[in-house]
Parts: structure tokens; sequence; C-alpha cells
């Protein structure tokens, strides 16, 4: 197995990892040591002070990134009358009930579903395609409601849903390097802040414990935690 490349390694000799910058400095960092001849997301790593095996310190939700994502969102309503003609409205690409039969013949080309309640148990059933792929709408990331028009465009603004990993870790992108770096600052603000409102009662001592920014191809770097404790 290969090792890192010539690009990837010239751009970790430039950070000091032991050192914990700013925020606005590491995305700095990550915005000018981008490599890659396409436009790299910027991700951010966190790593938190719980434990995902209780299910009262399973942390999840979602945020609506001020700048947006810098990607084409594919919106699919499973919904029937007024709400599908919302849902139109609100610049859904795929609307019906019609498109689960799609589904269950192997049509997978959208990033995110959305239903309304009363569709849940046709969809229900498709929940061994859609769950393995993180596509089943769900009531705590808003995606199961009969606000579809709002739904839609939240998503399309750039609305995202995070979840801790088993071993305590979120992941997620936040934009993209060729966003402004105060595009990338609100984002990683209001995706932080999001974190910290989303603190488990039952989670107990440090909660944010690291965090890291990196762009797809590049080295991450660490970012001081101080302001999220």
């Amino acid at each position: 197995m290969s090792g890192p490349g010539k690009k990837y390694k010239a751009a970790a000799a430039r950070r000091d990892q032991d050192a914990a910058m700013a925020a606005r400095d590491a995305l700095t960092f990550v915005k000018e040591n981008a490599f890659a001849r396409f436009d790299e997301s910027v991700e951010v790593a966190v790593r938190l002070g719980v434990d995902p095996r209780h299910a009262d310190q399973v942390v999840r939700g979602t945020v609506v990134l001020p700048a947006g994502t810098g990607k084409s969102v594919r919106v699919l309503v499973v919904a029937t009358g007024d709400k599908a003609r919302e849902a139109e409205a609100a610049g859904a690409d795929f609307v019906g009930v019609e498109q689960l039969q799609r589904v269950k013949d192997g049509w997978l080309d959208f990033d995110v579903m959305i239903a309304t309640p009363d569709q849940m148990g046709q969809v229900g059933q498709l929940g061994r395609v859609l769950g393995p792929r993180g596509l089943m709408p769900n009531p705590k990331a808003g995606t199961v409601t009969f606000d579809v028009e709002r739904a839609v465009r939240e998503v399309k603004a750039g609305k995202i849903e995070f979840r801790v990993d088993k071993t305590g870790n979120v992941h997620a992108a936040i934009g993209k390097v060729s966003f402004p770096l105060e595009s990338l600052e609100s984002n990683f603000a209001a995706f932080m802040d999001q974190i910290v409102r989303s603190k488990p009662s039952a989670a107990k001592g440090v909660y944010v414990r690291n965090v890291a920014l990196s762009s797809t191809m590049g080295p991450g770097v660490r970012v001081d935690t101080t302001p999220f404790r």
C-alpha cells in the first residue's frame, strides 16, 4: 500500500502538529495548502467525550450552514396532494409516492429523502435499502414533516445532518476551499455551536475534546477547543 504523496507531505511539513490554532488560522492553512485539482471540501472532525454505546449519550442533530455547502443537493419528497405541490414549488427534484417504486427497483439518484408522516408506512418498507445509505427520513433530522416547503428549502440552502460514530467522533463537510474565508468561518461557527448545544445531559467531563480541520486530500490541523468548553 502506497503512502502519502509528495504534495501531501509538503503541506503536512508546514504545520505544527503539537500546536492548536485559532479557527480562522486553521481555515486559512487549509485553504492555502489544498493541492488537489478539484475544489476540495473543507472537513471538520470533532472528538467528543461521550460513550455512543449508551443511548442517552448519542449526539445527533442538524444545522443550516449560513454559506451553504457548495454542493447541489438532489431532494426527493414522498408526499401527495397539496404537500406534493408545496414540495415542487420549493424546488424539490423528485416528488410523489410513485418514486418509491423506482427506489425498490434500485434507483437511488438523490441525496436526501423527505416524507410526510402519513407516508412513512410505505417508506419504512424500504428501510433495508435506505437505512445503510443514510437516506431514511427521520423526525429528528427534520425529514419527516408536514412542513415540506420549509424542509426542502433548508436542505437546498445548506442544511446538513451529523451523528456521532461508534468511536465518539463527528465528521462533516462545511464548505469548499474556494469559499471566502469569512464564509468558512461562519459555517464552522454554526456547526460547532450546534455541536455544543447538542451535548447530552448524561455526558460527563470534557465534552469537546479535540477538533481538526482539513481539506479532502490535505493534512489535518488541530483547532483550539477553548471557545467550546
